[in-house]
């Protein structure tokens, strides 16, 4: 599984469901998609500044994660980002392993 940054703005469309809904109803629709694709979400959270959610969740593959934003942005309620993301563990992997780089002008 790899972990999954999922930000997203809603449309007008989309805060009008919302406030229609509310917010526990919308983080179970986002948790019920996420297990459906075969993932699991460790959380979702709501915000006021340039995205208006941000859910942390793990997916099989980058493919998986492409299919989601795209059926998400398909409805219309949400524009959605999705960034691959790293466990502090994952980076300590990287850091121990060895690339064959040379920079520019060297």
């Amino acid at each position: 599984m790899a972990k999954f940054l999922l930000k997203s703005t809603y449309t007008v469309e989309g805060i009008k469901g919302l406030s229609k809904d509310g917010g526990s109803k919308r983080a179970d629709v986002v948790r019920k998609m996420v297990e459906n694709a075969g993932g699991t979400m460790e959380s979702m959270y709501f915000g006021f500044g340039p995205d208006d959610t941000y859910v942390v969740c793990d997916l099989p593959d980058q493919k998986t994660a492409a299919a989601l934003a795209i059926d998400i942005r398909a409805a219309g309620g949400l524009d959605t980002r999705v960034t691959p993301v790293l466990t502090p563990d994952e980076v300590d992997q990287a850091i121990r392993e060895k690339v064959a780089y040379t920079p520019p002008g060297i």
